[in-house]
């Protein structure tokens, strides 16, 4: 059975910078307040005067992902396009990748798992590739939030949080063993969906109904989170499918090299690292620069913190993600 390997990564983030105190101009917030919750320091919006979309940014990313795999557009066999942001309600972006990189007419999957989507991906590129339908499967996340955001002190809960990118990986079989993909682990708990969601306009509430309602007080266009109960679930999931994953390839947590969860918020990073005993050197995190940006959270890190001489080739590599559904989920990779 073949193995899967991160042969290429590549990212991309809108050049505009939204800092903490340019939101405090716009609502009632501030720098420390933003910091204290989240962590976050600045985070990247596209400009609303501009043309960036999420299946544009996902381009570049996959552009360079593709090159940093030495490889050509052509050379990819599927794509995986993971996003809760579509350019469209439909089709997905998948396509339009597609379309962008002149890619011949190979298979396009959608994957709508939001933070844990990128995670979703890669185990579902994972099984094409150790079955041997796939030898390259080009996997993207991105995400363009700052549209859709209630940009006021009602929506600060939430609106101060996200940001807008794109990070994409070049995922390739191999003969050799002794790296790749360990494990991939996916979970979902539906009961919680409410808590962390965007309800409408959706098949229950179309937008013929919100034009008839003409409500200004409907709010259930812009993201909803429960943020404290959202929290103590993430900090206790997050934990265990990382456990899950070493448990199942007999490893242990100082065995890891290093661990890149969802940038969702910096305090549930800091906390699972404290619990798991492990060194900030052996935890990337953004979130500072870039804010959540869903399911480009852990593709933009991967490809950072390979940059940076973070991560090296042998390397036991943990990624791991919790978010809206509730889904959540961890990958165990030999880099």
């Amino acid at each position: 059975m073949k193995r899967t390997i991160i042969a290429g990564v590549g990212h991309y983030v809108p050049e505009n910078v939204v800092t903490n105190l340019d939101l405090s101009q716009i609502m009632d917030t501030s720098d420390e307040w933003i910091q204290e919750r989240t962590g976050i320091k600045e985070r990247r919006w596209v400009r609303s005067d501009g043309d960036e979309t999420t299946s544009s940014m996902g381009t570049i990313a996959a552009q360079r992902a593709i090159a940093d795999a030495g490889l050509e557009p052509n050379d990819i066999d599927f794509i995986v396009f993971a996003t809760l942001s579509p350019d469209y309600y439909f089709p997905g972006p998948g396509v339009q990748v597609q379309e962008n990189l002149g890619i011949d007419t190979v298979g396009a999957l959608d994957v709508r798992n939001q933070c844990s989507g990128f995670i979703y991906g890669l185990s579902v590129a994972d099984q094409f590739i150790k079955t041997g339908m796939y030898k390259n499967v080009l996997l993207i996340g991105s995400e363009l939030h700052s549209g859709g955001l209630d940009k006021t002190t009602r929506g600060r809960g939430v609106s101060v949080i996200f940001g807008d990118g794109a990070g994409a990986v070049v995922l390739q079989a191999s003969d050799d063993h002794s790296k790749g993909v360990l494990t991939t682990k996916l979970h979902s708990e539906g009961k919680h969906a409410k808590e962390l969601a965007l309800l409408g306009p959706s098949t229950s509430h179309w937008v013929d109904r919100i034009i008839e309602e003409n409500n200004p007080e409907d709010l259930s266009y812009y993201p909803y989170m429960n943020g404290n109960f959202v929290f103590k679930h993430a900090v206790t999931r997050f934990q265990e499918v990382i456990h899950e994953a070493l448990n199942e390839a007999g490893k242990s947590p100082e065995d890891l090299d290093l661990l890149i969860p969802h940038q969702a918020n910096l305090r549930i990073s800091q906390y699972v690292q404290a619990k798991m005993g492990l060194g900030a050197d052996k935890v990337f995190n953004n979130i500072m620069k870039y804010g959540n940006t869903t399911a480009a959270s852990i593709p933009i890190a991967l490809s950072e913190a390979k940059a940076e001489g973070r991560l090296k080739e042998g390397d036991l590599l943990c990624l791991a993600a919790f978010g809206s559904g509730f889904t959540w989920g961890s990958a165990l990779i030999q880099f």
